[in-house]
């Protein structure tokens, strides 16, 4: 269900509104597993309500293409058939799914979306928490790598090359989402516009009325209901990967969601990494690499990759006694 509020400000003088008096339009839908939200502004306030339906119904459309958790996608149909032959998909599936293996072949693997049975493993896929046996590990990750897959985008096919793959775009799905919701936004004239997917990707078009950009906040990981620092995005976009979104303890130890797709078990000593970056897409993808890295390699990586030239990185470790703390680097972030 869609619900909304809208806030219509005084216009000014005859003629085109200032942005500083433009209307507000806002709704919300749960797909993809959390909330979205979508806020529009713009000086005609009848088109800011299609035009964030049409941007909601995006989120939707692209829950029913990337969602391994319903049987009825095409992803779900690739995991189910693709180790027998080659499966059809949808081209732009497919585009994706090149995009992500680029990711894990610059990564050397820190990223992979074959993690699915590594997820299923440690109990992630449902939320149940819990810690494999040693050869129940082993046997997961003897199903991982990313060059188990092939994609061909001139035939639109995915396969893999043995059993028991299992993809899980997870780590980019929401980026992406943000990126193709802007789209249809552009498309519909909005220039002003503020999405979030869950708090994970958010986007921020232009700029809000009367102010330089769009103000979110990013959590503090030992306590996610505060904020830890804000960034202010124009033509940008901001992608967390948290340890505190899902995780569970055995024996003290606390493990999240968040795998090393190389050793098969959850990263520690990181408590959350964000982005600031010029691609949804990418920022989704680049925390999580970074967030698998740590913080050494990550700064390297950083350096050399261009697909993060410009991105904005704020490092969150846990601190001596406590608490946290936080390391920022890449080309504009603030020190």
């Amino acid at each position: 269900m869609t619900t909304f509020a809208a806030w219509v400000m005084a216009l000014g003088a005859a003629g085109a509104p200032s942005p500083s008096a433009w209307a507000c339009h806002e709704a919300t839908r749960v797909a993809m597993g959390s909330a979205a939200t979508v806020r529009a502004c713009g000086p005609e306030a009848a088109a800011l309500v299609p035009a964030v339906e049409a941007a909601l119904d995006e989120v939707d459309r692209l829950d029913a293409l990337l969602s391994h958790y319903r049987e009825d996608t095409p992803l779900s149909r690739v995991n189910r058939e693709a180790a027998r032959a080659a499966v059809a998909v949808p081209p732009e599936l497919a585009d994706l799914l090149a995009v992500c293996l680029r990711w894990s072949r610059d990564s050397d693997g820190a990223f992979d979306v074959t993690v699915g049975p590594l997820m299923k493993a440690w109990g992630f896929f449902r939320d149940e928490g819990r810690r494999p046996d040693e050869a129940q590990r082993q046997a997961a990750l003897a199903r991982v790598g990313y060059r188990h897959v092939v994609v061909d985008r001139g035939r639109h096919t995915v396969r893999f090359d043995r059993p028991g793959v299992e993809l899980d775009l997870g780590g980019i799905g929401k980026g992406y989402a943000a990126d193709r919701v802007v789209a249809v936004l552009r498309r519909r004239g909005v220039a002003s516009a503020l999405v979030n997917l869950g708090g994970s990707s958010v986007y921020g078009l232009g700029t809000p009325p009367g102010a330089a950009g769009w103000e979110v906040g990013i959590a503090d990981p030992t306590a996610p209901d505060r904020t830890a620092t804000r960034v202010s995005l124009r033509g940008q976009a901001l992608s967390v990967s948290g340890g505190y979104a899902r995780s569970f303890v055995t024996d003290g130890v606390t493990y999240s969601h968040i795998m090393d797709p190389r050793t098969g078990r959850p990263v520690q000593g990181v408590l959350s990494v964000a982005v600031v970056s010029a691609s949804a897409t990418d920022g989704d993808a680049l925390d999580n690499v970074l967030f698998v890295q740590g913080l050494e390699r990550a700064r390297a990586f950083v350096g050399r990759l261009k697909a993060s030239a410009g991105a904005s990185v704020y490092f969150f470790l846990p601190a001596d006694g406590g608490g946290y703390r936080l390391e920022r680097f890449g080309v504009s972030a603030p020190r």
